[in-house]
């Protein structure tokens, strides 16, 4: 749950990079929300619930995008590659993939690795 408001904190922050973890639980979260919300929707045929499902959707949009950029980033991709999702099937399989991918080692030009916090230079310190 943490990784979930790390993301919701960086609401449209489309700099800097996001870990693994931090994606993909921000993606089970909003599915699971999603899910629920319309399920109690459709087993209570209360219509409410699923607009509540349509505003949690509408509201996730931004920083789904922005934490999908900044996993892009960590893999040192731009964030214009999210586009690439437009593409039928293939698009989305290799969102995936480079979603899954291990962080870019050291420094990036979108900024310090997350896993470790640290730049290159400070790395290299740590390491003499």
């Amino acid at each position: 749950m943490e990784y979930f408001k790390l993301a919701l904190s960086k609401y449209a922050q489309f700099t800097g990079r996001s870990r693994r973890s931090e994606y993909w639980y921000f993606f089970l979260v909003n599915l699971v929300v999603g899910w629920a919300l319309q399920g109690l929707g459709i087993a209570t045929d209360i219509g409410l619930l699923a607009g509540l499902a349509g505003l949690w959707s509408l509201a996730m949009l931004i920083p789904g995008i922005a934490v999908g950029v900044r996993r892009l980033h960590d893999t040192g991709r731009s964030g214009w590659w999210l586009l690439i999702a437009l593409v039928p099937l293939i698009g989305a399989i290799l969102l995936i993939v480079w979603f899954a991918t291990d962080s870019a080692p050291g420094s990036n030009e979108y900024g310090p690795n997350p896993k470790t916090g640290a730049t290159d230079d400070v790395a290299a310190h740590l390491v003499d």
